[in-house]
C-alpha cells in the first residue's frame, strides 16, 4: 500500500476495513506504521519507504501530547448512516463541510461543496469556534434554496459541537466522517485545494469580506468541469434547481 502511495493514515483507515481472517482482530495506527518506517536500518528499504510518504523527510519528530478528540461531539451521527443516496449523489441537496484556517489558526473560512453540482459557498467566519461556525455554516446555507439543503458530512472538528443548532437553523442533516478520514470527504479534500490559490496558507483570512469570498467562490463555480462535460458548477446547480421547480436566479 505505500509503494502504491497511499498515506500510513489511510493504510491504517483500510486495514481496519479489510475482511482478512488473519487480521480480523488486528489493528495498527498510522504512528505506528511511520515508527515502523522510520525505525528500518539505514539502506534501500528504508530509503524506498520514506521516498514513499508524501513528505519523503529522512527524520520524523513524534508527536507527543496530543489530545483525541474523538467521542467529543454530543448526539453525532455517523457517515455510516447516511441514506445511500448521498454517496451515489443521486439528488441535490448533499454537502461536504470544512473549515480552512489562517495564520495562527486565529481566523477561519468556512467551505461547502455541494456533491452533485460541485457547487462550492465559502462562509466567513470571525473564527473557529464552535459558536461562529454555527453562524457562519447557518448563513450559507440559508442562501441556498430549501432543496438544496438537506444533509452535510464533516469531520469531527471540534468546530461542529454545536451542529444540532445548525440543523436547527437550516434543516440540513448533519453527518460525521470517521477519525483520521478525510476521504470520506473527498469533494472537499479537493476543493480546499483550489481554494488555497485564492486564500494562501499563513494568511490573516479575517481580511476576507463576505462578498470578497463569494467572488472567489463565483469564479471557482464558473470553472469548466470534466467530470460535467465541461460543463461549469452553476449551470449544474442551476439545472438541478429548475428540476426541483426553484428558480435558478434563487442560487446565490
Amino acid at each position: 500500500m505505500l509503494r502504491r502511495r497511499l498515506s500510513p493514515e489511510q493504510i491504517s483507515g483500510k486495514l481496519k476495513h479489510m475482511n482478512i481472517p488473519d487480521l480480523r482482530d488486528a489493528y495498527v495506527c498510522r504512528e505506528t506504521i511511520y515508527s515502523a518506517i522510520y525505525a528500518l536500518p539505514v539502506g534501500e528499504l528504508r530509503k524506498e519507504l520514506i521516498h514513499c510518504l508524501r513528505q519523503g523527510k529522512p527524520t520524523r519528530k513524534p508527536r507527543r501530547g496530543q489530545v483525541d478528540r474523538r467521542n467529543q461531539i454530543p448526539d453525532m451521527v455517523s457517515i455510516h448512516l447516511r441514506p445511500p443516496e448521498v454517496e451515489k449523489r443521486e439528488f441535490p441537496g448533499h454537502w461536504e463541510g470544512d473549515l480552512i484556517k489562517g495564520k495562527n489558526n486565529a481566523s477561519a473560512v468556512g467551505t461547502l461543496v455541494e456533491l452533485k453540482s460541485g457547487y462550492l459557498i465559502l462562509a466567513k467566519m470571525n473564527d473557529a469556534t464552535a459558536t461562529s461556525a454555527v453562524e457562519g455554516f447557518s448563513a450559507a446555507l440559508n442562501r441556498m434554496p430549501l432543496a438544496a439543503r438537506k444533509s452535510m458530512t464533516y469531520d469531527q472538528g471540534r468546530e461542529m459541537t454545536q451542529h444540532a443548532k445548525v440543523t436547527q437553523n437550516t434543516g440540513v442533516a448533519i453527518y460525521f466522517c470517521d477519525p483520521h478520514s478525510p476521504w470520506q470527504r473527498g469533494a472537499n479534500e479537493n476543493i480546499n485545494g483550489l481554494i488555497r490559490q485564492y486564500l494562501p496558507k499563513g494568511t490573516d483570512l479575517s481580511i476576507y469580506s463576505q462578498q470578497e469570498l463569494d467572488e472567489i467562490a463565483l469564479e471557482l463555480n464558473m470553472r469548466p468541469r470534466k467530470r460535467f462535460d465541461f460543463k461549469c458548477p452553476i449551470e449544474m446547480m442551476s439545472e438541478q434547481m429548475a428540476k426541483y421547480h426553484e428558480a435558478p436566479s434563487s442560487t446565490h
